[in-house]
């Protein structure tokens, strides 16, 4: 038997339940019908909602890798060094898997921390040298701690942190605003 048949006899089941127990009313014919027609409407909207997320994912995987190729081809035209670690950090969030993407932005952290201490910026550890450089010699400092506060929460929450696809495309974005600024990558 299959599904239609299935639905038809599930159907008809409730259209003689409804319309053979006795005196009915035209209020109950009324809700019957509605409850029909919403039951239809909350199915197609789970259906179209299901395919709509799968569009989604396929047009953000392209997203993500067309955004990894535009920036190495980029840099392999201008004719810059590649930077190894930002190669390995695109890769990472390329991937589809979401502990790669926590990794692509703990690695980029690590990058910013050894940028930070290239500059010569003081402080023991990233944030207190964030905290102690100034905003004119650091213009994408608020994207710096933009991003090194959603490395923290992967740091501190570990697995209970989840973070999306797209969320982490935009960390790794402001880490390459920091980067691309002191021609770090």
């Amino acid at each position: 038997m299959n599904i239609f048949t299935l639905i038809y006899n599930i159907f008809q089941a409730f259209l003689n339940a409804t319309f053979n127990s006795g005196p009915t009313s035209v209020y109950h014919i009324i809700l019957t019908i509605l409850s029909l027609f919403f039951i239809i409407i909350i199915s197609y909207c789970s259906v179209r909602m299901l395919e709509i997320r799968k569009r989604e994912h396929e047009h953000l995987h392209h997203e993500i890798h067309e955004y990894a190729e535009k920036h190495t081809n980029k840099e392999s035209k201008n004719g810059t060094p590649k930077n190894e670690r930002w190669e390995s950090v695109l890769k990472y969030l390329a991937s589809s898997n979401m502990s790669d993407w926590k990794l692509a932005i703990i690695e980029a952290d690590a990058m910013l921390e050894d940028l930070t201490d290239l500059l010569e910026f003081q402080g023991d550890n990233l944030g207190e040298r964030l905290k102690s450089v100034n905003k004119d010699r650091f213009k994408s400092l608020d994207d710096a701690w933009e991003a090194h506060i959603v490395r923290n929460k992967i740091a501190h929450e570990g697995l209970k942190f989840e973070i999306t696809q797209r969320e982490a495309q935009r960390v790794i974005y402001l880490y390459e605003k920091v980067f691309r600024e002191f021609g770090h990558i």
